[in-house]
């Protein structure tokens, strides 16, 4: 393993696709079972049906930076209600409303009540005397009742374990964006445990370009980013989508902010780009363009440095990594 810059600790890792449009997709839930030894490894499969829940409600002692978590929690669920009517912007007054009844479910629960979930909102949105909650608890319904209620019950998977993976392979579309929006939620609140304890934490995320499909997830995603940096914790975006990636400012942002870089097989394009975001000079982009599997570019700081790190395919641990259809 490469570790990063101890000054910034986030990483990026570009992959080139060699011209396909659908990126190898890697079933983690193999390698983490097999590394996870007698501590234990937690795949958590995400999708509408599936029976792992997280609780999109969950929030651990020293949430957030301001000082008060309760705030924060309804500045995240205040992004979910966002994203569920992509059409309808939230007024003064719904926002008004959520942020209130998201403190009284939180004052219920710090009073010795039970966590509270998607549904206690819902339930406390209808109590609520303005008529604009009755619209907003109708929202939440294909969320807490329908198909789309996996983040609506309290968690029951192991979120303790030293090794997880949140598999959001057949994560809908309907789902998506909530889906990337409380998994995000999820680690903060691992990191934020591990913190307290002195312990560092690792996050990777493959699929990087996904959590910048649209702007609440964006920047969801960016604020998390920044608090995983700031509590010991190494975040790592891995991508195959790099044109996706750099049409966000905010990635573009992340990547030019990053210490440490990799670099696979780049486009004629993605490699352009990338050259103005980084500085790196025609001779050294040669190192990217029709690269073999595990030879590149790493960007260290502001150093730019070419590798070859090909892996011995008659290993366990290759067979474990591999997304070859040919070497299944």
């Amino acid at each position: 393993m490469l570790e990063p810059d101890e000054s910034k600790g986030s990483r990026p890792v570009l992959r080139g696709e060699r011209g396909r449009k659908l990126p190898d997709l890697l079933d983690y839930s193999e390698l983490i079972e097999a590394l996870g030894g007698p501590l234990g490894g937690q795949v958590i499969r995400i999708a509408a049906g599936s029976a792992d829940h997280i609780n999109a409600m969950d929030m651990v002692e020293g949430y957030g930076d301001s000082g008060n978590p309760v705030i924060e929690k309804s500045e995240f669920v205040l992004s979910l209600f966002e994203q569920l009517d992509k059409n309808h912007s939230l007024s003064v007054i719904e926002k008004g409303i959520i942020d209130n009844c998201v403190k009284n479910v939180y004052d219920a629960y710090q009073q010795g009540g039970e966590v509270p979930t998607l549904c206690t909102l819902q339930a406390e949105l209808r109590r609520h005397p303005d008529k604009e909650a009755e619209g907003l608890a109708k929202a939440l319904e294909l969320f807490t009742n329908g198909s789309l209620n996996v983040f609506a019950h309290p968690t029951n998977v192991n979120i303790q374990s030293r090794l997880i993976v949140y598999d959001i392979l057949n994560l809908g579309s309907q789902l998506k964006t909530m889906g990337l929006l409380v998994i995000t939620d999820a680690m903060i609140n691992r990191v934020t445990e591990n913190w307290k304890k002195g312990k560092r934490t690792h996050i990777f995320i493959d699929e990087f370009h996904v959590v910048f499909e649209n702007n609440y997830s964006s920047n969801f995603f960016a604020s998390a980013w920044r608090r995983f940096r700031k509590r010991n914790a190494y975040p790592t975006g891995i991508t195959q989508n790099v044109e996706y990636l750099l049409d966000s400012v905010t990635a573009r942002t992340m990547l030019s902010n990053s210490e440490f870089i990799v670099m696979n097989n780049q486009s004629a394009s993605d490699r352009a780009e990338l050259a103005k975001l980084l500085n790196i000079s025609e001779e050294q982009l040669s190192y990217v363009d029709n690269a073999q599997a595990g030879c590149g570019l790493m960007r260290i700081g502001s150093a730019i440095v070419p590798f070859e790190n090909r892996f011995n395919p008659n290993t366990a641990l290759y067979r474990l990594m591999t997304t070859k259809p040919s070497d299944r």
